[in-house]
């Protein structure tokens, strides 16, 4: 199994900043797509952001210009950088890979604590 944790959630005030970071215990084709989900209380699960093993980047319409995903490939881990931060940015944020976008699944397959971003107004 491809093991990712997460980390780098915390509390911060709108317009404040938080890097995410997430890695990867091991290095296949399972990890070619990186990226973040979030999900907020009431709401479905979203992607947020996702890149390839090359670079290549996906970004929701509602972070765009505020997020940016980045992957250091020798570490096989993978940050998200927020800024601008909003409260509808308060979610639990999962990191996930896989070979697709459509197949990025979080560690073991399933949904697990991730971490939590919370901002306050």
């Amino acid at each position: 199994q491809v093991q990712l944790v997460e980390s780098g959630g915390g509390l911060v005030q709108a317009g404040g900043s938080l890097r995410l970071s997430c890695a990867a215990s091991v290095r296949t084709s399972s990890t070619y797509f990186m990226g973040w989900f979030r999900q907020a209380p009431g709401k479905e699960r979203e992607l947020v952001a996702a890149i390839t093993r090359g670079g290549s980047t996906n970004y929701a319409d509602s972070v765009k210009g505020r997020f940016t995903i980045s992957r250091d490939n020798a570490k096989n881990t993978v940050y998200l950088q927020m800024n601008s931060l909003k409260p509808e940015d308060t979610a639990v944020y999962y990191c996930a890979a896989g070979v697709t976008i459509a197949q990025m699944r979080p560690s073991g397959g399933s949904w697990g604590q991730g971490t939590q971003v919370t901002v306050s107004s």
